[in-house]
C-alpha cells in the first residue's frame, strides 16, 4: 500500500479506523481502554483542543493544547476530521495524526459522541462504529444516579442528552454494531472480537 509514508518493520496493512460511541454513564471509556489494552497495535486518538492546561494535564496524553488562533487556522485548513465547541472551548481530531496512523496499519480509536461520529464516517466512510448501549433507560438513569457526582438536575439533564444521542445513533447510518453493556467483561470481550472481525473483513477488501 504506496502511503507517501516510510515504511516500518512493524507496519502492517490492516489499519482500522474505529469510532466507540455511548451516552455518559454507560461505560463506553472503560470498554474503549479494554479494547486498546487487549489489542497490541491500537492508539488511541488524542484531541486538539483550546481549553486552558491543568495540572493535571500531559501535552500529548490527555490533549494537544493549541491557542484559539492555531485551532481556527486548523479549521480553515480543512485539517480536522471533526471539531466541536463545547461551551467556549473547541476540540478537534486532527485528520493527518489519524492517516499516518492508519497507513501503518494501526488501529486508531477514537472515542467521541454522535455528532463528532457523523463528521468522521463522511469523511472518513471507511471507519467502523461502534456504539455501546445500556440493558434499558432505567439501568441507564440509575447508573447516572450512582455516580453520586451531580445535582438532581444535572443528572435529569444527562439523561434527556442520553436519549437523544442513542435515538440519533439507532435513526443515522454511522454505527456498524451496537453492543449492550450488561455485564462490563462480557461487553469488552464482544468489542474485541467485533473489531478484529472488522479489520479482517477490511484488509481483504484492501487485497481485492
Amino acid at each position: 500500500m504506496e502511503t507517501g509514508y516510510p515504511r516500518l518493520p512493524t507496519d502492517t496493512d490492516n489499519g482500522l479506523l474505529l469510532i466507540i460511541s455511548g451516552p455518559s454513564g454507560v461505560g463506553k471509556t472503560t470498554i474503549t481502554r479494554g479494547v486498546e489494552r487487549a489489542i497490541g497495535d491500537s492508539v488511541f486518538s488524542v484531541s486538539c483542543t483550546t481549553r486552558v492546561k491543568t495540572e493535571a494535564d500531559t501535552e500529548g496524553v490527555d490533549y494537544h493544547f493549541v491557542s484559539d488562533e492555531e485551532f481556527n487556522e486548523l479549521i480553515e485548513q480543512d485539517a480536522f476530521l471533526e471539531w466541536a465547541d463545547v461551551f467556549g472551548k473547541k476540540y478537534g481530531t486532527r485528520r493527518k495524526w489519524v492517516e499516518e496512523q492508519l497507513a501503518r496499519g494501526r488501529l486508531v480509536i477514537l472515542e467521541i459522541d454522535v455528532k463528532g461520529a457523523a463528521q468522521v464516517k463522511e469523511k472518513m466512510p471507511e471507519a467502523f462504529g461502534i456504539f455501546i448501549m445500556p440493558p434499558s433507560e432505567e439501568v441507564l438513569l440509575g447508573r447516572l444516579q450512582n455516580r453520586k457526582r451531580e445535582s438532581a438536575e444535572q443528572i435529569e439533564k444527562r439523561f434527556a442528552e442520553a436519549k437523544t444521542e442513542m435515538e440519533a445513533a439507532r435513526s443515522g447510518e454511522v454505527y456498524d454494531k451496537f453492543i449492550i453493556n450488561e455485564d462490563l467483561e462480557a461487553a469488552i470481550q464482544e468489542s474485541i472480537g467485533t473489531v478484529n472481525a472488522a479489520r479482517i473483513a477490511s484488509s481483504m477488501r484492501h487485497e481485492h
